[in-house]
């Protein structure tokens, strides 16, 4: 990510960045509601709502994400509802080593805003950290324009790493066009 955007997120959460509703997706709490809990990691967990809604369910739960705020944040969050969260300020194309392999991978509006060259290294450090048979729950823009937004190209690159579960179109509050992925690792 260049400099420029690295600074633009990191100014956005000195305020509260219009995508940080502080509520849970009613397709994630669905997509959790008959699941046993796991290991989960949460790329580009920002202030930590959906980790901290994992954790609250039992899951052994870790966010990560660049912005020192949006971390600091999300540990006031755990610290205040008492639940245990590993928070890891990094990038999700560079993730450090020695992580355990996930039952889940959670990112909700992350791996669309990536330029190609971390979307390629972020998947694949998904096929170093995601168990087999783990499952990637994925939201995105889609857009055949620049980022942030999937390309046709880009769920090719995908659905050719992963089974395609389930897809659930819609849009967002700005009108974007846009999915829910529910892929398992093949």
């Amino acid at each position: 990510m260049n400099i420029l955007r690295r600074l633009w997120f990191i100014w956005l959460y000195m305020r509260r960045p219009r995508w940080d509703s502080g509520l849970t997706p009613p397709e994630l709490t669905e997509f959790l509601h008959n699941r046993p809990p796991g290991r989960v990691i949460d790329l580009g967990c920002g202030t930590g709502t959906n980790v901290l809604t994992l954790a609250a369910r039992g899951w052994q739960a870790t966010g990560v994400d660049f912005v020192p705020a949006a971390i600091r944040q999300a540990r006031a969050k755990a610290r205040q509802s008492g639940l245990t969260v590993q928070f890891i300020q990094a990038d999700v194309s560079r993730l450090p080593p020695g992580l355990a392999s996930f039952d889940l991978v959670l990112d909700i509006g992350c791996f669309h805003g990536l330029e190609p060259a971390a979307r390629s290294m972020y998947l694949d450090q998904l096929d170093q950290i995601l168990r087999p048979d783990g499952i990637w729950f994925l939201y995105a823009f889609l857009s055949e324009k620049s980022a942030p937004g999937l390309a046709s190209a880009d769920l090719e690159r995908i659905l050719a790493r992963f089974h395609l579960l389930s897809r659930q179109n819609g849009t967002d509050r700005g009108q974007q066009t846009s999915a829910y992925l529910i892929l398992q690792k093949s």
